[in-house]
């Protein structure tokens, strides 16, 4: 099985692949690669768009401004990456009273300066020590049982920079994180250990047979207060089936709520991996119980504005909403295809679903995908949200995003729009929704 060093995407630099590349020689092959690790890399880019801010079901008054956003890049090879920038916004018009220049609820706390690093990567998935700090997007602690497809920004007043510590020693590989490097919020740490390392030394393939136990504890203090809530996760994995560019795994857990009796969980299923030179794909299916209020995949991609307001009638926040008993079916699937030439097409896919159903009605989904087409000239990215579907109360969020290269790629037009919720102080959501166009140009070096 191939273990996540990581649930957040590091993307610096997307270089130009060519078709019909003749095959290197090994020796050659390694000298490039040495050249590349020990070449610095750097990007700069500035988008310029005009926003606008619009309150759905009258709720609240529009907002236009104008986001500029910076962005700088250096890396050199796999061990080093530094991603600076942020959008700063300015009023274009004012939607309501006492409100600046630069859009306040954008910088009004210690955790939004955390947006200024897009990316710090110390050490590479080789490394025995590495660490990441980020916003998170979909991340996923290891086995996925507590925290899975997690985002740290779908509060849209809150921009954190998260973080995570992996590393490896001898038959342990340990990774930790923390949603808000700047403030108290969620943090946990997953130890998983080699159980065949431990009975037989050091296997030719590491990871087949692994324990793992997880902990996750959410203080509730930055990015607005919410009820303190801790999750705990004991994890099996067998890798059953290994073949060049594929595995299969079986899985099996247990989980609960240390400060909620009576609050557990229990998890079989399979997985399997798959990687060629042209696709990566991993597919997960799961059949889950939960009891007492206790569910995987508690720190969800809903759970920044459920924290506040879970999907339902209760209006409550999720720490205190009823969870009914039962049990459900999860699926999940995450999938990169690329084509460097295809009917004089080129194209590029990323598409990754999560799907749960459970026994009592109730239906989450979360996806999104990204489309390259063109000679890679313009790019469509889709993304939805449903939680709580088939249940009084379902939450659902959506946004899109059309980008086009050209003059050689430098120079690009640039929309988006969607959905949005916005915490309030009063424990409600109130929804929105927006829309913006630009340009934007890049220099890669």
């Amino acid at each position: 099985m191939r273990m996540m060093r990581s649930g957040a995407v590091w993307l610096l630099l997307a270089w130009p692949v060519v078709a019909g590349a003749e095959e290197v020689p090994e020796t050659q092959a390694g000298e490039e690669q040495r050249v590349r690790d020990s070449a610095w890399r750097s990007l700069l880019r500035l988008d310029a768009t005009t926003l606008v801010l619009l309150p759905r079901a009258g709720v609240g008054t529009d907002e236009g401004f104008l986001q500029v956003e910076p962005t700088l890049v250096f890396e050199r090879g796999e061990d080093f990456g530094l991603n600076l920038g942020a959008p700063v916004r300015l009023q274009l018009w004012r939607g309501r009273e006492g409100t600046g220049l630069v859009r306040r609820e954008d910088w009004d706390s210690l955790s939004d300066w955390g947006q200024l690093v897009r990316g710090l990567k110390l050490g590479s998935n080789d490394a025995p020590v590495g660490v990441w700090f980020g916003a998170l997007e979909s991340y996923s602690l290891l086995s996925a049982h507590i925290v899975r497809r997690y985002s740290n920004r779908s509060n849209p007043d809150y921009h954190p920079a998260g973080g995570f510590l992996t590393g490896t020693l001898g038959p342990l590989y340990t990774q930790a994180f923390a949603s808000d490097v700047l403030g108290a919020r969620l943090m946990g740490a997953e130890v998983a250990l080699d159980v065949q390392h431990v009975l037989f030394g050091q296997p030719r393939k590491p990871g087949r047979y692994t324990l793992a136990l997880s902990a996750v504890h959410d203080w509730g203090e930055a990015g607005g207060r919410a009820p303190p809530v801790t999750l705990a996760h004991l994890d099996g994995t067998a890798v059953v089936v290994v073949r060049p560019g594929f595995e299969a795994h079986l899985l099996a857990g247990w989980g609960g709520r240390p400060d909620a009796g009576g609050a557990w969980g229990a998890v079989v299923g399979a997985g399997a991996d798959a990687v060629t030179p042209a696709l990566d794909m991993r597919l997960r299916l799961e059949v889950r119980r939960q009891q007492g209020g206790f569910r995987q995949g508690y720190f969800g991609p809903d759970y920044e504005l459920a924290r506040f307001k879970a999907a339902g009638p209760e209006g409550v926040p999720l720490a205190e909403a009823h969870f009914p008993d039962g049990t459900s079916a999860y699926g999940e699937a995450e999938v990169g295809w690329d084509a460097v030439r295809y009917g004089g097409l080129s194209k590029h896919l990323k598409l990754s679903l999560g799907v749960e159903a459970f026994n009592w009605g109730r239906f989450d989904v979360d996806g999104r995908v990204a489309v390259q087409f063109f000679a890679r000239s313009l790019e469509v990215a889709l993304k939805g949200l449903g939680v709580g579907m088939g249940q009084p109360g379902a939450r659902y969020l959506g946004a899109a995003e059309a980008r086009w290269r050209f003059l050689g790629g430098k120079l690009y037009t640039m929309g988006t729009g969607g959905t949005l919720l916005f915490p309030t102080p009063e424990g409600t959501l109130r929804p929105g929704a927006f829309a913006s166009v630009g340009l934007g140009v890049d220099d890669a070096r």
